[in-house]
């Protein structure tokens, strides 16, 4: 037996107290019972557990970082065994590489807080403090510093990967490999397919190394601001909706001087009594950038006639940031990530995503409005979205564009790579025994918007030949949605891994034939 062999972790079974709270991840729709969870610690750990569940017969095994997957990828029913790697969260600059190491394991706050106060630099990715890097980074993860320094994955240098081998009438084997952004062959495919390509697909991932990594501000204008749902009619929130969308149409260019903007629109359901807009904008010249924020928020609030207010109530998974209406705040990088970096609390959820290459047709914005404010749709059919009442529901719409893209679409397996804005759809309760109605609402929202698309956002890219017209441009893979393959919900010609990967899923394909022939990396929505 091998030294790699010879460890694999802590094991956690149905006998020990910590087994129940490890088979849940933060969205507590999804439970599993496996055999046991294998808490790791190194490569080494994950290799010898990899090896011991195969090899005992149990094939079906999950890998949790963060624990943030929407769907039943990792708490599932069918689920042996789950080898969490939440315990490998190193951060540091490796002289052998030549790059910064982050482990599989870190969460989005501490690779911000070690990075930024060893270096100096940071990675361009999200907002929720707790998203583990082992998914984040591998579907392509993105934050509040993209439209200036581009997606996590366009630093990526090298990524370490346990595979499995198996020889003819032998043992499953598992190794690591390392593979580089400047390796041939099949290693180098490897590396791509880990630039977009989702996590769980091709084998555990343990390690990331970076190179050219970007400096945040120093500091930046914080701005929050709400407005009473109470004086919106249909015309205000149209306008508003509209004129957010037509900001980033004007301003998400690659030379864009609002590059260093980035904003979210909080569309919320009309019993949460309020929607809102948290803005960041760098302050490298404080002046300028005050200025600049003042700009976007006239654009946005233009024509609308809504008195602003403050942000006083939490907004899916952001906090409230009270105090911020009538006067932004300049604060330190670091102190507005933190200000920012929640995750909300453990529940149950529902989402659903969209690329936006062109501002809102009326249509959309008009489905949005309906199920919002609880006006009836009539393109609803017998569905009666009147009634739902829950102020954890909204369309969280983020800018976008700018330096992501910058790169074109078939060097990183992110395949979006001319879109202005980006779409989360959120709802969030506690009671299982309201699972259907919340499931339901979303659905029925996320199709009425996309009924002229077979009710998802379609791809501007089909067969090669690019739509100059496409409004949409699919879906995102971090925001995983099983409702993608149902032919209830998507009633389009486009698969959802068309939604997810585009014209970049063949190669993607291939990576899997070779690296995870066995299929042993696989989910609802795996590659293959």
């Amino acid at each position: 037996m091998s030294n790699a062999e010879a460890s694999s972790g802590i094991t956690v079974t149905g006998i020990d107290d910590r087994y129940g709270a490890l088979c849940q991840g933060f969205n507590q729709r999804w439970t599993s019972h496996p055999d046991y969870i294998k808490i790791v610690r190194s490569t080494a750990d994950v290799i010898g557990a990899l090896n011991e569940a195969l090899n005992s017969g149990r094939t079906r095994i999950a890998v949790r970082s963060g624990g943030h997957c929407y769907e039943n990828f990792v708490s599932n029913p069918e689920t042996q065994v789950i080898i969490d790697v939440g315990q490998m969260d190193r951060v540091h600059y490796d002289p052998g590489m030549g790059a910064y190491c982050v482990e599989a394991g870190s969460t989005n706050w501490h690779n911000y807080t070690q990075l930024y106060r060893e270096t100096g630099f940071t990675l361009p990715a999200g907002s929720c403090y707790s998203v583990g890097a082992g998914g984040h980074i591998c579907g392509g993860g993105y934050g509040l510093l993209s439209r200036r320094h581009g997606l996590t994955v366009d630093y990526l240098y090298a990524v370490e990967v346990v595979v499995v081998r198996r020889e003819p009438h032998s043992d499953y084997r598992a190794e690591a490999v390392i593979a580089r952004k400047d390796d041939a062959g099949h290693l180098r495919d490897l590396w791509w397919a880990h630039t977009g390509g989702g996590g769980g697909n091709f084998g555990i991932i343990t390690r990331y190394w970076f190179r050219n990594l970007p400096r945040p501000p120093i500091n930046v204008w914080l701005s929050a601001v709400a407005w009473e749902w109470k004086d919106l009619t249909y015309e205000r929130f149209a306008q508003l909706v509209g004129n957010f969308g037509r900001f980033c149409a004007e301003n998400s260019g690659t030379r864009s001087e609002y590059a260093d903007l980035f904003s979210i629109l909080k569309l919320t359901h009309r019993s949460a009594g309020k929607i809102g807009l948290i803005t960041q904008v760098e302050a490298t010249n404080p002046l300028t950038g005050r200025e600049r924020l003042e700009a976007f928020l006239a654009q946005v609030e233009e024509n609308v006639g809504l008195a602003r207010t403050e942000l006083d109530v939490g907004m899916g998974e952001h906090p409230q940031v009270p105090g911020l209406h009538e006067r932004p705040r300049l604060m330190p990088w670091i102190q507005a990530t933190q200000t920012l970096n929640g995750s909300g609390p453990n529940r149950r959820g529902k989402y659903k995503s969209a690329y936006m290459r062109k501002t809102f047709p009326e249509a959309q914005i008009r489905t949005m409005w309906n199920f919002l404010s609880n006006t009836r749709d009539p393109d609803c059919g017998d569905y009666d979205n009147t009634g739902y009442d829950n102020p954890e529901a909204l369309i969280q719409v983020d800018t976008y564009g700018c330096e992501i893209n910058a790169v074109d679409a078939p060097d990183t397996a992110v395949v979006q790579r001319d879109s202005i804005m980006k779409l989360q759809y959120q709802t969030y309760w506690t009671d299982p025994a309201e699972d259907a109605e919340h499931e339901r609402w979303m659905r029925e929202l996320y199709r009425g918007v996309y009924r002229d698309t077979g009710g998802v956002p379609v791809p501007a890219v089909a067969g090669g030949t690019t739509d100059p017209e496409a409004v949409t441009d699919g879906c995102y893979i971090n925001y995983p949605d099983r409702d993608l393959g149902s032919d209830a919900w998507n009633t389009s010609d486009v698969p959802w891994y068309r939604l997810y990967y585009g014209e970049n899923y063949e190669r993607l394909l291939q990576v899997k034939r070779v690296w995870d022939p066995y299929d042993v990396f696989r989910h609802d929505q795996s590659i293959g």
